[in-house]
């Protein structure tokens, strides 16, 4: 058996997204939703079990996680037992993106740890495993498993919630470019959001609507409508976004820079160039074109006053086992 294994995993932007749990232990979603792995957007993790370490090791971005409140070896831990080891482990992550911003690097990182350390640890598991073992890590790291396109179904149940691949990433030549406005770390991280989601009033209105939405979502997928596509992820995302301002604690991640860019994206509109945005947890603003008006989008965004600097995402195949290991 080899000890060690290496796995390169993509983020996701999530076009119908996930908010609030029915359950926080098993992070089964309060909804289903739908999403596209980004190929810029990447997390690669090296995962070593030895007998020959004396204590357990996690590195993320140069870092030392401190091993009390590690979320890593928490994940850890659960495949060690599923292998039967006992050996310590050392996990050195890299991310190619600032995280902790909103731009979902626990969904790549929990992807990618979870392809390296069951493969470390001899475990055999299929995509479906994976994706369930990848959402008890991070809810959205489950949709980071398999290729391209994906939908994370609803269930109230474990071993049916999962993610699945509705088209393979070569399906759609539509681009996301993401506009870096800050790499400030939010205020108040996901996992607390989703525990307080029910306390705003509109949260119930919107389950209620969910299901049609998705219905919705997959027809524009299945025609390649892309101003359907564009228009029904937008209001999916000013939606989501009304339910963080109306929850007690309300939260605010829109920054002003945020907002010049969902105002410049509306009036490039009205100028003729078909874009949309759709906003995740935090202040960066992901713009969804065709990838003929990519490069032209991402230099209209670096014209605008505040903006670090834009990535350029086409949709991506799932997380994978790599031969470079981190060390």
């Amino acid at each position: 058996m080899n000890n060690k294994a290496t796995a390169v995993a993509p983020s996701n932007i999530a076009f119908i997204k996930y908010w609030g749990l029915r359950d926080e232990v098993l992070r089964l979603p309060a909804n289903g939703s739908i999403s596209m792995n980004l190929s810029n957007l990447l997390t690669t993790t090296t995962v070593e079990f030895s007998k020959f370490f004396k204590k357990d090791l996690v590195i993320i971005d140069g870092k030392k996680e401190q091993t009390e409140s590690s979320r890593t070896l928490k994940h850890i831990n659960r495949i060690k037992k599923l292998g039967n080891i006992r050996a310590k482990v050392k996990v050195v992550s890299r991310n190619n993106f600032p995280s902790g911003t909103g731009l979902s690097s626990s969904a790549s990182g929990f992807a990618a740890l979870t392809v390296a350390a069951t493969k470390a640890a001899g475990l055999n598991l299929a995509e479906k495993e994976l994706s369930i073992l990848a959402r008890l890590g991070s809810g959205s790291a489950c949709r980071s498993i398999p290729d391209g396109f994906v939908e994370w179904m609803e269930s109230d149940a474990h071993d049916t919630s999962y993610a699945k691949s509705l088209y393979d990433a070569n399906y759609w030549d539509i681009v996301d470019v993401v506009a870096i406005v800050s790499n400030d770390k939010k205020e108040i991280s996901s996992t607390k959001g989703h525990s307080i989601a029910t306390s705003s009033a509109f949260f119930a209105t919107r389950l209620e609507i969910h299901k049609q939405k998705m219905e919705n979502i997959k027809e524009y997928l299945n025609k390649k409508n892309f101003k359907k596509f564009g228009e029904l992820i937008e209001a999916e995302a000013l939606e989501l976004h009304a339910i963080y301002l109306t929850s007690n604690p309300s939260l605010i991640y829109l920054t002003p820079e945020s907002l010049r860019i969902i105002k410049n994206v509306k009036k490039w509109r009205e100028d003729g160039l078909p874009v949309y945005f759709t906003l995740n947890t935090g202040q960066d603003v992901h713009l969804i074109c065709e990838k003929k008006n990519a490069k032209k989008v991402s230099a209209l965004v670096k014209k605008i006053q505040g903006i670090k600097k834009t990535i350029i995402n086409y949709p991506d195949v799932g997380a994978r086992l790599s031969n470079k290991h981190l060390f």
